[in-house]
């Protein structure tokens, strides 16, 4: 893919013998996953949804041309992808998650936290792992509860001071 993509799901494994696999999504578009949708591995393979259906916290979707378990196998672990064009346009001050990546963090203080490293995609909602200097991690929920304000433009992020997650523990 030539232009920047962004990371739409994982294959987690093959399900069952027809060619089906269980998919972690992490996109936000309902019609991400809908027969006919196209998806990228990170190999940058096109593959078109033929099926779709909710498993659990997963889905269980069918490529077209995946016809067996053994070629459901081989796509176990791929990462999904669509160019970053593919995204529908968001209202004014709204911002797509992965966008948060490279963003220094800072406490409503003033203290810096670090750079987040990377967005990390859960059905409840996102975490940004958020990585100092000296490669001390802290896990912050991308929730209006901690969350701020973010400026892109300015790569930084403002979070809230909570004891225990991104303030010291109260003596």
């Amino acid at each position: 893919m030539a232009e920047p993509a962004v990371t739409v799901g994982r294959i987690t494994k093959a399900h069952g013998v027809h060619g089906e696999v269980a998919v972690e999504n992490h996109s936000d578009n309902p019609d991400r996953w809908v027969p006919g949708a196209v998806v990228f591995g990170r190999d940058g393979r096109e593959l078109t949804v033929r099926t779709v259906r909710p498993h659990g916290p997963r889905l269980l979707v069918m490529f077209e041309g995946v016809e067996d378990r053994t070629a459901a196998e081989r796509l176990a672990g791929s990462t999904l992808e669509v160019p970053e064009s593919w995204l529908p346009s968001l209202p004014e001050g709204s911002w797509w998650s992965y966008e948060a990546t490279g963003c220094v963090v800072r406490t409503e203080s003033g203290r810096t936290l670090g750079t987040v490293a990377e967005v990390l995609a859960y059905p409840a909602h996102d975490l940004w792992r958020v990585v100092d200097d000296e490669g001390g991690e802290t896990l912050i929920p991308a929730v209006d509860a901690f969350i701020v304000s973010v400026d892109l433009a300015g790569r930084s992020a403002v979070v809230r001071e909570v004891p225990g997650l991104t303030a010291p523990e109260p003596s």
